[in-house]
């Protein structure tokens, strides 16, 4: 619904007269405090246009409608009612029916617009989960308050971010119903096989503790498992920075992802996999010509990718494979001289995809240094995915800073800002809103279509 400038035009000038008034003749005027006045009084507009609106929406009144139980409903009253909108509570009177035998009554004007008395309305919930996903509850709500001139509670708020987060939970069990569903798969995979796919998709994986303050908990902390798919592009010389000018002199090709998917829970590992895999059937990574995936050298993270997609390429991140030699070599060699030359020596081994030299290196301090024993076994456990000459002649992302920004963005950010303490339900509903919200895919059109209940949600 759009209106045109002839349409609004004799409004605007109307209500132009009026605000004209009302600051004539007043000192210190000025566009600030005038703005403001014009956004208050716009908003009380909008109240009384939505309640005026309804009452012509309202069909012609019958005696009696069919109930839903198949029984009558009979006419009884005009009855009153309100919302709380993005402009404020609206009251409204409407045609009220009831006296079937189920005693149930209703509205019909209520049902045709989705209106639920005394509740706000979806495009308000929306907003609100929206500033609930980014904000903790209590700055979610003064922001509002300076955007939509509304005082609401921080429980509003958590209320409604934490109902985004249980719509994108419901989804997702369906889809891991599907996904387990072998029939679904069969007649999926026949549907899509005509279809162009992704020659090429990654996937992610990794965790990030948040604080837990819940009797039903015997923990004080847990961990949110986070994942992503998402596809990688080079980075145009023009938007490069100076440390991706760095590295690609050195030999490292700029790469960023695109289209990132999250998704996330409180789980433990082996009830996490079927979350894993649905969300890879839903980015339809089964279906890509090939598939990568990239994380640290956490057991529970191989564990799953090897079960599920067998055939991926495996790679563990760089910069962790890089640190651990850092860490070596701290406790390894008191003396930062020789500390240095022997970080320059085995780094290079190890860009170069050298890992026996790398693992042999680790042996000789293993002696001495627990640390490098440590190493040792990973290096050795990991060596197939840590070719990195190779990784990088075939065009690989050989970092994962993509899933260790969705942790941070996801969990650090969100879960984890001062003072915060979580019962875990409501960790893991903000969690799923806030990763809903930040994905490059519609997941927050979805959810928001199921709050309002429009067809997209279907």
């Amino acid at each position: 619904m759009e209106f045109t400038t002839q349409e609004l035009a004799p409004i605007a000038e109307e209500l132009a007269t009026l605000f004209e008034q009302k600051i004539k003749g007043k000192e210190g005027r000025h566009i600030g405090s005038l703005e403001h006045e014009v956004r208050k009084g716009m908003n009380e507009l909008a109240v009384m246009v939505l309640s005026k609106t309804l009452a012509l929406a309202e069909k012609e009144r019958e005696q009696t409608i069919d109930c839903e139980c198949g029984g009558k409903l009979h006419y009884q009253r005009r009855r009153e009612a309100k919302f709380e909108s993005t402009f404020g509570w609206v009251s409204y009177k409407r045609d009220y029916y009831a006296g079937c035998k189920c005693k149930k009554g209703i509205s019909p004007l209520d049902d045709e617009f989705g209106i639920i008395p005394g509740e706000i309305t979806p495009e308000l919930a929306r907003l609100l989960a929206i500033t609930g996903a980014e904000l903790p509850y209590g700055e979610s709500r003064k922001l509002v308050k300076e955007f939509l001139l509304l005082e609401l509670s921080p429980n509003s708020v958590r209320e409604e971010t934490q109902r985004f987060g249980q719509y994108q939970q419901e989804r997702e069990k369906q889809l891991m119903v599907q996904t387990q569903n072998e029939n679904y798969l069969q007649k999926r995979t026949q549907i899509e096989k005509a279809m162009k796919h992704a020659k090429r998709l990654y996937g992610s994986l990794d965790g990030a503790h948040v604080r837990i303050n819940d009797p039903a908990e015997d923990e004080d902390w847990r961990e949110v498992k986070v994942g992503c798919w998402y596809e990688v592009e080079a980075v145009p010389s023009s938007q490069k920075n100076a440390h991706q000018h760095k590295m690609e002199a050195i030999g490292k090709q700029a790469l960023r992802a695109k289209g990132q998917q999250y998704y996330c829970d409180i789980q433990k590992a082996d009830d996490f996999a079927p979350l894993f895999w649905a969300t890879g059937c839903q980015a339809k990574v089964d279906l890509a010509e090939e598939v990568v995936f990239l994380g640290d050298g956490a057991k529970w993270i191989w564990k799953l990718v090897t079960y599920f997609y067998p055939k991926a390429v495996q790679i563990v991140d760089w910069f962790h494979a890089e640190e651990r030699l850092e860490t070596v070599a701290k406790d390894a060699f008191p003396k930062s001289s020789e500390r240095k030359e022997w970080l320059e020596n085995i780094r290079y081994d190890l860009w170069e995809g050298s890992i026996e030299s790398v693992i042999r290196a680790c042996e000789l301090l293993a002696l001495h240094s627990k640390e490098a024993t440590e190493a040792r076994t990973c290096f050795y456990n990991n060596k197939k995915r840590m070719q990195y000459d190779r990784f990088r002649e075939e065009g690989y992302m050989i970092g994962s800073g993509t899933i260790e920004s969705a942790c941070k963005q996801i969990v650090s950010h969100r879960l984890r800002c001062s003072g915060a303490q979580w019962k875990v339900e409501g960790a893991r509903l903000t969690a799923k809103a806030r990763a809903a919200w930040l994905s490059k895919n519609n997941d927050w059109e979805i959810i928001a279509s199921m709050r309002a209940k429009l067809p997209l949600a279907i």
